[in-house]
């Protein structure tokens, strides 16, 4: 039975967590001047800060203002104090914590603009100064641009002064510390929070009577209660045998194709990420990214191929890891088999040619929801593991397994990861109940975490290898280490193997799910853009036939088959259904600018299909017809079973026509216009064709 949690120790332990946040962090919400005029920088600097009005938050302390792409500027002055609560600040470096929903934000400090941002690089940490003097003066403005769609919002901004001394934590660096703790001892030993509490209540009853001077004796009391926790047994459930437990890392940018930007915007958005990642690489050499997607990178090769050879070293050296086996994330529940197929094997076919291996992984972190028979495709493209994290965002039912295996109505089955949720930063606290979770879920003390910023792209940030720097030499966290995905894959699921052979107490084998992975939620995608779904089905089948009779007409007929083109009429069908488009839960310029990529197809197609089917007909000698001036019309069969189907056929002249089969049998017929006549064309044999 699971012991019961201390309620009163747990808000205790809190409460002391709060109060050392306190010591090095201010909240400015409410401190903010505004005017929703557009200005420049300049004008912000010089201006008289006593005609601003002050801000009023809403119920969630939000500072909220009009959506519609409307400008709001903020500023304050501000000043570093001698000391919060008593805590020295001198030294110490000194960074603004932003979190805001605006469709882009400027933030300038002392009229220089340092950082620029977006709906999606939404959280970033701006560093003020290395290292503080009391009485440092800093006027810091932001310029937000309300979405387009809703109102804009400045959710969170924050003051943090932090020590770079690995040997002097700050009172915030040791409240995570503590909150970390928390976490593992209510999991794994609650009763030792009664042993936590008396600790950190003895170090708060210490406060300034070993030193007269009230700072250097908060000082000693923070140390003090570190080195007590370090000494004693309280750490033992971060610990497997001998061994603190692991989070491994992988960086990770999330970028969809298109949704709230049209797809030209996505271009810029990949070179940017992909640019700032090799520079982070070049100053931290532990950092390993990850990125799918063949289709963006076959246009980085095109447009920026000094870009694309850096990449390539990158993987060549194992840093930089090819994932998704597709050739873009698409939708997986509206589009056809044959699709399916395409995307694994352009995909793949790509990341073997640039990259001179095969993906094992399909990753589709932010895909509405999977079919039951992937895992069969899956099985016959060289694929061994699959990774989502969308089945967190189900609404109704929690997705219980961490780690498992999908099997498919025929027996395939590949190994599933539901991982962490992309789009984090360094959060020790969110990254420790993450860990928590899926050691709860899969009984492995090994969990992976996807730092980076996402959706618009962007990646891992310099702050967040910076503070994992940090967090690796904390002795209250686990281990820190970077990793591949493929790597991190194999080896838990080699160590539930050797544990399963080796052990009768070892934890039981993966479980097993033998159906599709439903999203309970963005169900409306499925009704909306309608058009959309037709075009794709319309070119989906269009492209099966123009291929299958320019494959006949090459082998019959000895036509050169039009290879270059069927790929990249494909491909272009491959690209629209892509998961923010094909479902119809992008803007509507994405669409605008889809219909020409549609209607392309459907031209390309036509062409290859009508060319085709000519090349085989006039190899086809007819035999004798029923009447002297009868002209023959070949019905052909794309389908891989006989079919009857009511035929039209384009009258050559306006007299009266009548069909016949070859043996001179009058088949019904009617007018459906003066120049259209209808059959109905019996039993038209698989893959082939009848003559009328």
């Amino acid at each position: 039975m699971t012991p019961i949690v201390s309620q009163s120790h747990t808000k205790f332990i809190s409460q002391a967590i709060e109060q050392l946040r306190s010591f090095c962090q201010v909240n400015l919400q409410s401190s903010w001047l505004y005017q929703e005029s557009d200005l420049i920088i300049t004008d912000v600097v010089a201006t008289d800060l006593s005609h601003w009005q002050p801000v009023e938050l809403n119920a969630k302390e939000h500072i909220a203002w009009t959506g519609g792409k409307k400008v709001l500027w903020l500023v304050q002055r501000l000043v570093v104090p001698q000391d919060l609560q008593g805590y020295p600040l001198t030294g110490l470096s000194l960074r603004l914590a932003l979190v805001w929903w605006a469709d882009s934000a400027e933030i300038y400090v002392n009229g220089e603009l340092v950082l620029e941002g977006d709906l999606f690089d939404c959280s970033p940490r701006v560093l003020l100064s290395q290292g503080v003097t009391p009485g440092e003066e800093f006027i810091v403005a932001l310029r937000l641009e309300s979405p387009g769609h809703c109102d804009g919002a400045l959710v969170r901004s924050l003051l943090v002064y932090e020590s770079t001394v690995d040997n002097n934590p700050d009172p915030g660096f040791v409240a995570d510390e503590l909150a970390v703790m928390q976490l593992y001892l209510e999991k794994f030993t609650p009763e030792k929070l009664d042993v936590l509490a008396t600790m950190v209540a003895e170090v708060t009853n210490r406060r300034g009577t070993e030193d007269t001077e009230e700072e250097k004796g908060l000082v000693k009391s923070f140390l003090y209660l570190r080195q007590n926790l370090i000494q004693s047994d309280i750490l033992a459930p971060l610990l497997q045998g001998n061994q603190k437990s692991k989070i491994f890392l992988l960086g990770h940018a999330h970028l969809d194709l298109a949704w709230l930007w049209p797809v030209s915007e996505t271009w810029n958005a990949a070179q940017n990420t992909f640019e700032s990642v090799l520079k982070l690489q070049a100053d931290f050499p532990e950092l390993i990214f990850c990125h799918s997607t063949p289709a963006l990178y076959a246009w980085i090769e095109e447009h920026r191929p000094d870009l694309f050879q850096a990449i390539q070293a990158q993987v060549a050296a194992g840093r930089w890891e090819v994932i998704g086996g597709m050739w873009v994330e698409p939708e997986l529940n509206l589009i056809a088999g044959e699709s399916i197929v395409r995307q694994l094997l352009y995909g793949q076919r790509y990341i073997q040619e640039k990259f001179g291996q095969l993906s094992t992984i399909v990753w589709v972190p932010d895909t509405f929801g999977f079919c039951a028979t992937l895992p069969q495709f899956f099985a016959n493209a060289g694929i061994e593991y699959f990774v989502t994290q969308k089945l967190r965002w189900n609404d109704t039912t929690k997705f219980d397994y961490g780690a498992f295996w999908w099997r498919s109505p025929d027996g395939s089955q590949v190994f599933s990861l539901m991982s962490a949720p992309i789009g984090e930063s360094i959060d020790p606290v969110k990254m420790a109940s993450s860990a928590l979770e899926w050691q709860s879920q899969t009984g492995l003390s090994e969990s992976l975490w996807l730092p980076g910023v996402g959706d618009h792209g962007g990646g891992p940030t310099r702050d967040m290898l910076e503070t994992a720097q940090r967090w690796q030499k904390s002795p209250f966290f686990p281990d820190l280490e970077f990793t591949t995905a493929e790597k991190y894959l194999q080896q838990i699921v080699e160590t539930r193997f050797i544990a399963s052979v080796s052990n009768d107490d070892s934890p039981p084998s993966f479980p097993t799910w033998d159906d599709e992975l439903y999203l309970e939620f963005h169900r409306g995608c499925y009704t909306t853009h309608a058009d959309q779904k037709r075009w794709n089905r319309r070119c989906e089948n269009l492209l099966y036939e123009a291929e299958l009779f320019a494959t006949l007409a090459t082998v019959s007929c000895g036509v050169t088959y039009p290879k270059a083109e069927i790929e990249a009429a494909w491909k272009q069908v491959l690209f629209q259904q892509f998961h923010d488009i094909l479902p119809g839960s992008s803007i509507t310029q994405v669409y605008t600018d889809a219909l020409p990529q549609w209607q392309q197809v459907e031209q390309v197609g036509t062409k290859i299909l009508q060319e085709s089917l000519f090349a085989i007909a006039s190899h086809i000698t007819p035999s004798e017809p029923p009447k002297p001036e009868s002209l023959p019309i070949f019905v052909f069969n794309s389908l891989n079973w006989q079919r009857s189907e009511v035929v039209s056929v384009a009258l050559p002249t306006p007299e009266e026509w009548q069909i016949y089969d070859t043996s001179g049998k009058q088949l019904v017929s009617q007018l459906s216009e003066p120049s259209t006549l209808l059959f109905l064309a019996p039993e038209i044999p698989p893959v082939g064709y009848r003559i009328f």
